[in-house]
């Protein structure tokens, strides 16, 4: 009877402790800083779990994933960068879809005359330096680049590039008076007061940029994770992403 009733007290303790929140590590592309922390605020309201967030560069976060970094979602700003984890089967391809898309614009500062009506105005001798995130290795500079060499001014241009760590440098380099020009999706050129879009790049002559997410294949927190995947995935949050401008992919 003793060894009952020592039983049905630890029972008790034990159902009466809280649950412990998980913590999901997001990899994200810089350019969905503001859309991810709006949703994730969103989501803890009704959950227990926090959401912590490592943005930049989805090729600097593709390369810590490879190294261990411990990441639960990876979210990318183009398919390369995933196709390039899965290849190395560090994500979980059944969880994986493009979730997103975006389009680039032509930004200058908000003070600025500098009128851009076409991708070759980019080349006029009143523009010396142009903020792209590196054309090398980032999606942002790699799409602005397609989108110029489409045009076969890639060499013409190339020479005036900055390149920065990511989309976001880019913008700051605008805002900054730094550069007289930058190359950015448009979904970063709407949260600032600081720049203006001179030029919308039509979807005709740019490439496809894609957004995919998956679960990372090593996650500390999978079921969590999961459930937190399957959030961004929902409506409340696809309306989030589309009032930042985003589209979104079927």
């Amino acid at each position: 009877m003793k060894n009952k009733f020592l039983f049905l007290v630890v029972s008790l303790v034990w159902f009466a402790l809280p649950v412990r929140a998980a913590e999901i590590n997001v990899f994200a592309a810089a350019s969905l800083t503001d859309s991810l922390r709006q949703i994730a605020a969103q989501y803890e309201k009704n959950s227990s779990d926090r959401i912590i967030f490592n943005f930049g560069a989805s090729s600097t976060l593709a390369r810590q994933i490879e190294e261990g970094a411990p990441a639960d979602i990876f979210f990318s700003a183009d398919e390369a960068k995933m196709d390039g984890l899965e290849k190395k089967n560090l994500i979980d391809p059944a969880t994986r879809k493009s979730r997103l898309g975006n389009s680039l614009v032509v930004v200058v500062a908000a003070d600025s005359a500098l009128q851009i009506q076409s991708a070759a105005d980019l080349t006029n001798a009143s523009i010396q330096k142009i903020a792209l995130a590196d054309p090398q290795a980032v999606p942002a500079g790699i799409y602005a680049k397609k989108w110029l060499e489409h045009f076969q001014l890639w060499s013409v241009i190339a020479t005036k590039v900055v390149p920065m760590e990511n989309v976001r440098g880019a913008l700051a380099a605008v805002e900054s008076g730094n550069v007289e020009a930058g190359v950015v999706y448009k979904t970063d050129a709407g949260i600032s007061k600081k720049v203006k879009v001179v030029y919308e790049v039509p979807s005709a002559d740019a490439p496809v940029i894609s957004y995919p997410l998956a679960l990372v294949k090593d996650a500390q927190q999978p079921v969590a994770a999961k459930k937190f995947l399957n959030y961004l995935d929902s409506t409340e949050a696809g309306d989030i992403f589309k009032k930042f401008g985003f589209t979104l992919r079927d």
